[in-house]
């Protein structure tokens, strides 16, 4: 088999199987349930999660997970957090894994450790701005994809590189992984704000001091600084604190108005992640009062105006004394 393999037919994996077809590669779209792969071969439409895109003949459907990554040296991980672990189980080990979950383990780890953990040697992960519905369209955009193994970065940047797509490498796999992680509560937040009706100068505050509080984060962490001002910090946090695509944010919004945050049966990354990161925080001794507001409120604890009394109420202090 040759040609690009993704593992998980929601609309991201979608959007990269699509975007692989530009440059004239096959690529195979693996989903889970068969199905659902087998509708997706005969409409040759994701009408569940990327409908108004075609997928085009150079891109093959399968729901056998062997026959998907056979012969292959790599493959994108394209499914929610919570999937992450049952499928690297049923992954070779020789496998390179390209991890592209916004999300934490379940123990609250790192989505790469875990891998490494299973027996993985080659691990990366890809993260940035990159809302499904534009990439399929063929919008311009751009991502990183960061891994301590240069081979299977530059894999991933050849294969995935498209007129409409820039991939750029990177060497700061914590960054890169967590700024996706970090910026989906900060969305949320962003949501909130938006349901509540607060306006442009508390959205601008809002997204302005989540970055302060992704970067103290990160930075614990063992990541680059320069990774938090990059596409996979502050240009994800902007496309997804803003946009009508980013399901956290449209969350959020749901919840300030009291409705359940469902996305119509799409996984919103955040709501998982604020709890774990709030539990971490707390453990540790750290400061994240955006997250604890979200989690708070998420959680049924906090009411949102209760949320944004506490974000409002903190002690005075310099801006930049953290």
């Amino acid at each position: 088999m040759s040609g690009l393999v993704v593992l998980g037919a929601g609309g991201w994996g979608t959007a990269l199987a699509v975007n692989a077809s530009r440059t004239g590669q096959p690529a195979t779209l693996w989903a889970r349930r068969p199905d659902f792969a087998a509708r997706l071969a005969e409409v040759r439409e994701n009408r569940e999660y990327l409908p108004g895109i075609l997928l085009p003949e150079s891109v093959r459907l399968t729901s056998d997970l062997a026959e998907a990554v056979a012969g292959a040296e790599w493959a994108l991980v394209v499914v929610p957090s919570v999937g992450v672990p049952d499928l690297l189980a049923d992954l070779p080990r020789t496998l390179g894994v390209v991890l592209c979950a916004k999300g934490l383990a379940p123990d609250g780890g790192r989505l790469t450790d875990l891998a490494r953990s299973l027996g993985f040697a080659r691990v990366a992960v890809l993260s940035g701005p990159n809302h499904a519905e534009e990439v399929g369209r063929g919008l311009p955009a751009a991502t990183v994809v960061a891994s301590s193994d240069e081979a299977l970065a530059l894999a991933a940047q050849t294969a995935l590189m498209t007129p409409s797509l820039r991939v750029y490498t990177s060497t700061d796999e914590v960054g890169v992984e967590l700024g996706g992680v970090l910026k989906n509560v900060i969305a949320l937040a962003a949501g909130l704000g938006d349901g509540l009706q607060l306006g442009d100068n508390a959205k601008a505050t809002l997204i302005t001091r989540g970055l302060r509080e992704m970067g103290r984060y990160l930075l614990s962490q063992g990541a680059q600084e320069e990774t938090v001002y990059g596409l996979s910090g502050l240009g994800d946090l902007v496309a997804t604190a803003t946009s009508p695509h980013s399901r956290n944010r449209a969350a959020g919004e749901a919840m300030a108005r009291g409705q359940t945050p469902a996305q119509g049966g799409k996984v919103v990354e955040g709501l998982r992640t604020a709890g774990l990161l709030d539990a971490w925080a707390t453990a540790h001794g750290h400061d994240l009062p955006i997250v604890r507001a979200v989690a708070r409120v998420a959680s049924g604890e906090w009411t949102p105006a209760v949320g944004l009394r506490h974000l409002m109420e903190r002690d005075a202090k310099a801006e930049h004394d953290e």
